[in-house]
């Protein structure tokens, strides 16, 4: 791995790493609301070479049922990378660290919706590595958020996930494949950006205390940026569904209205003058 970590160039002498941006920029972030009709709220992420899709469904009956709460509802997740994610073909279906990921992002995201207002049901919430390149958790994270607000399911706050870690002995924000791959540190955190609360938080290497703060400050500082961008997906998904109701309605043919109902008398009607 030494050979190839040198073979591999992270960043220049000028700060630059590999795909053209310093070590405080984000890769190309693209967000979308409603992309599935058959589910009650979806979501597509694009971020840099990752496209993720994420579906969500209820609250809906737990099943099965003795997995139940009585007094809350279950968030039950699962995230899959497809087996042609990857450049090479990933065997398909859960592995170990699918089911990981899985598990700490239900746990993120239990932190968050009002699970106490649906007893019994359960929130069930699929994500989908449509194209891997690095970062996956975190797009999968601010994409299943996205889709969450989407179907109506009452939370504290939309969570967004972010990465930063260390390349070539400098603390980067948003690490691309190279990076993750060969670099020192890799640290994937989710945050609820109105309170600040950390729902999610790991390192895979070793930085120094100094170095983690930093890492900690790119995140929380692209997070809010990302935020943004969850927002505005959300606006425009029922921007045009107010639009299209509009619409409708003004298109919608006028009930004809009802004549006024009068009482008719006849000649022959007992008490009535002619």
């Amino acid at each position: 791995m030494g050979d190839t970590e040198k073979k591999v160039k992270l960043i220049d002498s000028d700060g630059r790493r590999n795909d053209g941006r310093m070590p405080h920029e984000l890769r190309p972030v693209k967000i979308e609301a409603g992309v599935l009709h058959r589910a009650d709220g979806s979501a597509y992420v694009e971020w840099g070479g990752n496209k993720v899709l994420a579906a969500v469904y209820g609250p809906r009956e737990a099943h099965p049922r003795h997995l139940q709460k009585p007094t809350r509802a279950l968030v039950q997740c699962r995230y899959n990378m497809a087996p042609f994610s990857v450049s090479d073909r990933k065997r398909p279906g859960p592995d170990r660290r699918s089911n990981e990921i899985s598990k700490v992002i239900s746990e993120a995201f239990s932190s968050v919706i009002f699970l106490e207002q649906f007893p019994r049901t359960s929130v069930d919430v699929y994500m989908e590595v449509l194209q891997a390149e690095a970062g996956t958790r975190c797009a999968a994270i601010t994409a299943a958020s996205v889709a969450i607000a989407d179907a109506g399911v009452p939370m504290r706050d939309l969570v967004v996930g972010c990465a930063s870690g260390k390349v070539g002995g400098v603390v980067c924000l948003d690490l691309n494949k190279d990076e993750d791959n060969f670099g020192e540190a890799d640290v994937p955190m989710a945050v609820v950006p109105r309170t600040g609360q950390i729902v999610l938080l790991q390192m895979d290497g070793h930085l120094t205390a100094k170095e983690f703060d930093q890492a900690m400050a790119y995140s929380l500082g692209a997070a809010q940026q990302i935020y943004e961008l969850q927002k505005d997906a959300l606006r425009r998904r029922y921007s045009v569904s107010l639009e299209e109701f509009r619409a409708k309605e003004a298109t919608a043919s006028p009930e004809p209205e009802e004549e006024p109902k009068y009482d008719v008398y006849h000649d022959d009607q007992p008490g009535v003058a002619e």
